[in-house]
């Protein structure tokens, strides 16, 4: 096998990983499972973009996938970790919709995703081009992953997940993003979670949950 094809074949099979765990994360009832899933999005982001690196002769690539390395597999996860054993928020069973359903939205959204991504598949040059429809897909499974659920950390994560979409489609379309882009979405993640942990905390504290629906009652009468 030709070596730019053996890579294209393990982009395809890691892209075909990133669906799995996306389809895992809208199973999942527990919040520190979804934190889980969340790093192995991170780790296989990091090995997508250095397979990229190496095929395209991009120095910068390595650069993005180190940042991917620190921020999604050690820091992101990390805190979130930190957050929810602070909150004693490990479990989330309160789904707006229930997993049969759930997933089968999120299949005609794959499904929606790979049409929506084929006119750009073939026009795109890039070695992952075949993988544009897939990361479509997990931006799509993260969104409904958000408005499925109640509690305000797995929303986060569902927010999280979906800029991890974000990012590999980029990777697909057009080898990524400059870096003085990808520092600065890496700051505001960073500065973004420790708000929401801060807003986390003012919402256990005055409602003792963390259920956004109990933003309800701050609406005046």
């Amino acid at each position: 096998m030709h070596h730019s094809e053996l890579i294209a074949q393990l982009l395809k099979v890691i892209a075909a990983g990133l669906l799995l765990i996306s389809f895992a994360m809208l199973a999942s009832r527990r919040t520190q499972q979804l934190i889980t899933l969340f790093a192995w999005q991170g780790a296989m982001l990091f090995v997508s973009t250095c397979l990229v690196a190496y095929s395209s002769g991009l120095t910068e690539m390595y650069y993005s996938a180190g940042l991917t390395l620190l921020l999604k597999v050690i820091a992101l996860p990390w805190i979130l970790h930190r957050l929810i054993h602070r909150l004693g928020a490990q479990w989330d069973s309160e789904q707006l919709v229930n997993v049969p359903t759930t997933m089968m939205a999120g299949l005609a959204l794959v499904i929606f995703a790979f049409g929506l991504a084929q006119p750009i598949t073939s026009m795109a040059t890039t070695i992952t081009r075949h993988t544009l429809g897939i990361a479509l897909a997990v931006i799509l499974l993260a969104f409904l992953m958000m408005i499925t659920r109640r509690k305000a950390v797995t929303q986060v994560i569902g927010f999280l997940a979906m800029e991890n979409g974000l990012f590999f489609a980029a990777t697909s379309a057009t080898y990524g993003m400059p870096m003085v882009i990808e520092l600065g979405i890496a700051l505001d993640l960073l500065v973004g979670v420790f708000i929401l942990g801060i807003f986390f905390f003012q919402i256990r504290e005055q409602f003792d949950s963390l259920d956004l629906s109990n933003l309800e009652s701050l609406k005046e009468d």
